[in-house]
């Protein structure tokens, strides 16, 4: 996983940047299994499995809840627009990534290692333009109590079951740092839950394995 600095400022996206670390660990993981020809493991299509519904929550909720609010923010700002609309644009194309690689992984296609890759580069791709314009757009226009509001939305769509997967798989590889910053943002009783429950389970599956 990868260490990344969160943004400073009126608004803390330390969960933002954990979890686009987790997405680039993930697809990192991916690659390989796609290139040791190996994804019809059950660990590697359990690992690819939760990424899916991962992703999927996150740009689901970014687009229901969170880019609305910042166009409505931003007042018909030319440059907001611009940015809000690449990430729809780009949310759009990872779509076709994503099931070229689900459509591969079942072909058993001698192709797989490289639309892998391609996935890989674009959702990374994605994810710098968030990091160094969106991201940047939001801490201008938003206020931290409509982070907060992004925060539920999110809470609210991953539900208990989904915060089971999300915080094992966020925190697995994760450094002492990573871990730190997570558990200072997050409700004590959600570490109680994953040290007692989550976690164990996470193992279990062996993602990626």
């Amino acid at each position: 996983m990868t260490t990344t600095e969160p943004a400073t400022g009126r608004i803390d996206f330390t969960m933002m940047y954990l979890t686009h670390d987790a997405f680039r660990r993930d697809l990192t993981k991916l690659r390989q299994a796609a290139d040791a020809d190996r994804t019809d493991s059950l660990g590697v299509r359990a690992g690819w499995a939760n990424f899916k519904r991962q992703l999927t929550v996150h740009h689901t909720v970014e687009d229901e809840a969170l880019w609305p609010r910042v166009e409505a923010a931003a007042g018909g700002r030319a440059d907001a627009a611009e940015i809000l609309a690449a990430m729809a644009a780009e949310h759009g194309r990872l779509d076709g990534l994503l099931a070229a690689v689900d459509t591969a992984i079942a072909q058993r296609s001698a192709a797989l290692p490289e639309i892998a890759a391609g996935l890989e580069a674009g959702l990374d791709g994605h994810m710098r333009h968030e990091e160094e314009a969106a991201l940047p757009l939001i801490q201008e226009v938003l206020e931290p109590k409509d982070w907060e509001q992004f925060g539920k939305a999110m809470a609210r769509k991953q539900k208990l079951s989904g915060a089971a997967a999300y915080v094992p798989w966020i925190l697995d590889g994760a450094s002492d740092a990573q871990r730190e910053a997570f558990w200072q943002v997050m409700p004590a009783p959600v570490k109680v839950l994953n040290g007692l429950f989550w976690e164990r389970r996470h193992r279990a599956r062996n993602p990626w394995a």
